[in-house]
């Protein structure tokens, strides 16, 4: 590693937190530090979405499937599209009729109490294995390209650094300073990532973009095949459909991304900013794919077995350990760690605020109580950043559980999310389509589609099925609506017929 990269490393460790910090501003309240008083640009808001749902194994992983496959992700991008314009119409306006902090009250005012605390503890469990799994395979490569650049450090090491820092700003500056980070730090790794397309481009052949267009690499989508109907995530109907509808789930009734457009100062700003970050997803996913496209001419062609490589994911590492410029491979490097702590920082964030504002007022007396005992200050800031600092340390324990395991974590982590986002999406279309569902319709159809996704997603597994992850949205969509619905037949009270005319009253 070159002094320089050494340099870069250095500045970006001790700088985004002090920025972020100062960014943030002062907060006085629980509310300003989990809501970011509703008063931030909507640019801000929109590159935060874009930082916190893309994360290493995205900045790393893409790369290499543009190599193996082309640039097949912006499909993807487009059907992502589809999915922010609904959530933009029809969505945003359900949380624009309160003062709303977490995607789960509406299903609170709509449905009660109990649907809004299965929800939200849907969310808590599914994001803590879900980021456990991002955040443990997230380090493979980190700490791969430090070993090779002759620092040999251990996972726990690795995780307690970014889990110190990622604290840092995330405690004392609250929503603010994660939105604030997450915007420069996607900054970061979009530089990072056109420098790369820019330097490539000037050692290709003349013949080379030909070549990948007659390969099939310039393609967005897979040929639809009745054999890969289910299992490809790249064919027009798995990722326009597909991937609209998870757009939908993630973006219209998941608390990590509501929680930002909540922050928006009106819906107009929140619409511009979700909107926008399809577009700004699109653009990573395509520079990022063209590094692959570009790699893969580079090479002529050849597999990744015969550059000696054993993996996709090891092929933008390994172009950023050998093949940048002093300085430039140290700002690559900062760019992993930025797609590591963006996600990181919003999740204990919005971790922390589903669990102090969806069950009630007895976690923070809890949390107060506790820090009164314990003779620490009464202030109103305590409750949300000890919540948070609990967060962290049983998302480290999660991080190292998954860092043992032998499955992979990229397929483990869309099938944990894909379990949820389908039933809690079914919920909210559940209450705006049936105006007179009551609340045992929708908490049963939403429990019984959780055990439901379970058992099918294990069934599957044993019977060597796979499903590509676009499509267990939709799956889980249509198990919560059909169950609830058929509750609703089930329990339904037969209406009394109104006394006839010829009924004579008895006195």
């Amino acid at each position: 590693m070159h002094f320089a990269d050494i340099i870069v490393i250095c500045a970006y460790f001790l700088l985004l937190p002090l920025v972020s910090i100062m960014m943030s501003g002062r907060r006085k309240t629980s509310g300003d530090f989990l809501s970011a008083s509703h008063d931030l640009p909507w640019w801000a808001i929109c590159l935060s979405l874009v930082a916190t749902e893309t994360s290493t194994l995205t900045f790393i992983s893409i790369p290499g499937i543009g190599y193996t496959t082309g640039i097949v992700f912006l499909g993807l991008a487009a059907g992502y599209l589809i999915g922010r314009l609904i959530v933009a119409i029809w969505f945003l306006p359900l949380y624009a009729q309160g003062q709303i902090k977490s995607a789960y009250q509406y299903l609170g005012e709509r449905f009660g109490p109990e649907l809004q605390c299965a929800a939200s503890g849907a969310f808590l469990i599914t994001r803590l294995l879900a980021e456990g799994v991002r955040l443990s395979a997230g380090l493979l490569p980190l700490t791969w390209m430090l070993e090779h650049n002759g620092i040999s450090i251990n996972h726990l090491a690795v995780l307690s650094l970014i889990m110190a820092f990622t604290l840092t700003y995330t405690v004392l500056g609250g929503l603010r300073a994660v939105i604030w980070s997450d915007s420069i730090q996607l900054c970061i790794y979009l530089f990072g990532a056109a420098a790369c397309t820019y330097l490539l481009m000037h050692r290709l052949p003349s013949e080379g973009w030909k070549l990948a267009w007659t390969a099939g690499k310039m393609s967005p989508f897979h040929a639809l095949h009745v054999g890969t109907l289910i299992s490809d995530p790249f064919t027009p109907l798995a990722a326009l459909v597909g991937g609209g509808i998870l757009s939908v789930a993630s973006h219209g009734s998941d608390q990590l991304m509501v929680q930002r457009l909540l922050a928006a100062r009106n819906i107009r700003d929140a619409r511009y900013a979700l909107v926008g970050s399809a577009f700004v997803v699109a653009l990573l996913f395509g520079l990022l794919s063209l590094v692959g496209v570009q790699l893969w001419i580079t090479h002529k062609g050849a597999s990744l077995a015969t550059i000696g490589l054993l993996s996709p994911d090891e092929l933008f590492p390994s172009y950023i350990v050998s093949g940048l410029p002093a300085g430039l491979g140290g700002l690559l490097l900062a760019g992993v760690l930025s797609a590591t702590m963006g996600s990181l920082s919003s999740t204990l964030n919005a971790m922390s605020g589903a669990a102090l504002t969806d069950f009630g007022p007895l976690p923070e007396r809890l949390l107060k109580r506790w820090g009164r005992t314990c003779g620490f200050r009464d202030s109103p800031l305590f409750a949300p950043r000890i919540m948070t600092l609990l967060w962290s340390s049983v998302l480290i324990l999660v991080a190292l559980w998954f860092t043992q395991g032998q499955q992979s974590a990229v397929i483990l982590g869309l099938t944990i999310a894909g379990w949820s986002y389908g039933p809690t999406l079914g919920a909210f279309l559940f209450g705006i389509l049936y105006p007179s569902a009551r609340t045992r319709d929708a908490l049963a159809g939403f429990l019984v589609s959780l055990a439901v996704m379970a058992a099918i997603m294990k069934f599957l597994q044993y019977a060597g099925y796979h499903v590509a992850f676009p499509w267990l949205v939709p799956l889980g969509m249509a198990g919560m609506l059909i169950a609830a619905r058929f509750s609703m037949l089930l329990t339904r009270t037969p209406r009394l017929e109104p006394p006839s005319a010829h009924t004579t009253r008895k006195d």
